[in-house]
């Protein structure tokens, strides 16, 4: 009989296993070469973390594509803000800023890939044409300039195009642009697996000096995020940071605290909260920020019932990478569902009050009555 119970204990942990998400956080971390030029000598060493909240935020976003314009919500530019500070440290120029970028695009393996937004590209270090022109559009636009995405649609191709300050000087040809709203766009190719004498701003591949580009311009891309990637040319100490919740139990539209603290112990470091109610997609609940003693602290006002899942997020900086705190769970009970119980247990208790009167009846009447005694 052991054999049996063992087996289906075994069962349900897989199950439970299998609906909770993961309690245990990672980090992702890819490292990049780069050059000071593109024909230069000095040579450096880019280490980029990417948090698993952050992955999976993305990761569950909507990825479908209606039309050519939604391309450009693949473009991500806050997420990638810090590779962009860190390239800012070499180049002054934005020509040498765009080669850079090119750079560590050519870098990632070429794998035909469905479409993914810049971090997932990161962290699974494969990619296609388009997955590389959000990169590298993210990170130009992060640095403040003008780009574009170019899509070639008689050669299934994307590149994009960047609005420099001057025609480039490190182009080994004739300087290919698209012209778009009176604007030059110059051609960064982002294929290409030779990173140190790969196409550089301004080249264009000679199949597609004659293709038609359609410009897909980043009205559209995202504009907000709370989470970004760690990075710097220095190897990033890893940190940590703790999530407790209070309760861990309530009634829809109660109150919850979370806090917590970041080690090392920084003040004034933004901390993201996200969430996840049931099976939805991770979502952001909000910001909150430490105190001189890395502590933080928020309140959330409940809205939605169900089992929520919460974990709190530091994107970390140039000496840190980032960290996830493991993920909590608070149970929310709908106030339709207390009320149910509530009526539920008043007719049970009404109907146990109910049985019991009517025994006492039953025996009362049942009681036999003393024998009559004869006069």
């Amino acid at each position: 009989m052991k054999k049996p119970k063992t087996f289906l204990l075994v069962i349900v942990l897989l199950v439970i296993s299998y609906l909770l998400p993961n309690g245990f956080s990672e980090n992702y971390s890819q490292s990049y070469q780069l050059l000071d030029k593109p024909d230069g000598s000095t040579y450096y060493g880019l280490n980029v973390t990417v948090q698993q909240s952050l992955y999976e935020y993305y990761a569950e976003k909507s990825h479908s594509i209606g039309s050519n314009s939604d391309f450009a919500k693949f473009v991500t530019p806050y997420a990638l803000k810090p590779i962009a500070d860190c390239l800012l440290e070499i180049y002054t120029d934005d020509e040498d800023f765009v080669n850079g970028v090119l750079m560590i695009v050519h870098q990632i393996p070429y794998n035909e890939t469905p479409a993914k937004y810049p971090v997932e590209t990161i962290v699974k270090n494969k990619g296609d044409c388009d997955l590389f022109s959000y990169i590298a559009a993210s990170i130009v636009k992060a640095h403040g300039l003008d780009v574009v995405l170019l899509y070639y649609k008689s050669q299934a191709h994307m590149n994009i195009g960047v609005n420099l300050s001057h025609a480039p000087h490190d182009a080994r040809e004739q300087a290919y642009y698209v012209t778009y709203n009176n604007i030059r766009y110059y051609m960064a190719e982002v294929t290409g697996g030779d990173w140190q004498n790969g196409w550089r701003v301004g080249e264009c591949p000679d199949e597609l000096k004659n293709a038609p580009a359609q410009v897909i311009t980043l009205e559209n891309c995202e504009q907000t995020t709370y989470g970004q990637v760690s990075a710097s040319y220095k190897t990033l100490v890893s940190s940590t940071l703790s999530l407790i919740i209070s309760p861990a139990f309530l009634i829809q539209g109660g109150t919850v605290t979370l806090s917590g603290q970041l080690s090392p112990p920084l003040q004034n470091r933004t901390v993201t909260i996200y969430i996840k109610i049931n099976n939805s997609p991770w979502i952001v609940l909000d910001t909150t920020t430490t105190n001189q003693a890395g502590y933080f602290t928020y309140t959330w006002n409940t809205e939605d019932a169900g089992i929520c899942y919460i974990r709190s997020s530091w994107s970390g900086n140039n000496d840190y990478a980032g960290a996830d705190s493991p993920i909590q769970t608070v149970t929310v009970l709908s106030t339709f569902f207390v009320l149910l119980l509530v009526i539920t247990a008043i007719l049970v208790c009404i109907g146990i009050i109910v049985f019991i009167m009517s025994r006492q009846t039953q025996s009362s009447i049942e009681e036999p009555q003393p024998p009559e005694i004869p006069s």
